[in-house]
């Protein structure tokens, strides 16, 4: 089975970064932009090595920031809506068998 090869933009890497260096937890935040943590250590790792000032301004991060908590918000949501989907299933199916 071949995995699929994902390619990011070096601003998408650099953007990233400078969100995980100010985040709490830098696999939060790599498992919320839906990328593999280790690749998000490597990332941060060159950029140390860089020394490379931010290329991320101000907007940048915001707008980062604002699709985070629409992500978080979107995943809550769907969790609600797959439980509350379980629950009518549950229910038809006792429906069904207590029906008379």
């Amino acid at each position: 089975m071949k995995r699929k090869v994902t390619k990011y933009t070096t601003e998408y890497k650099s953007q990233t970064v400078q969100l995980a260096l100010k985040s709490p937890c830098i696999a939060t935040t790599a498992k919320e932009l839906g990328i593999p943590v280790a690749t998000l250590h490597t990332w941060i790792h060159a950029h140390k090595v860089k020394g490379k000032p931010s290329v991320v301004d101000a907007q940048g991060a915001k707008d980062m920031a604002q699709l985070i908590e629409e992500n978080r918000r979107l995943h809550k949501e769907n969790s609600i809506l797959k439980e509350e989907k379980d629950i009518l299933k549950k229910a038809a199916a006792y429906f069904a068998v207590h029906q008379k």
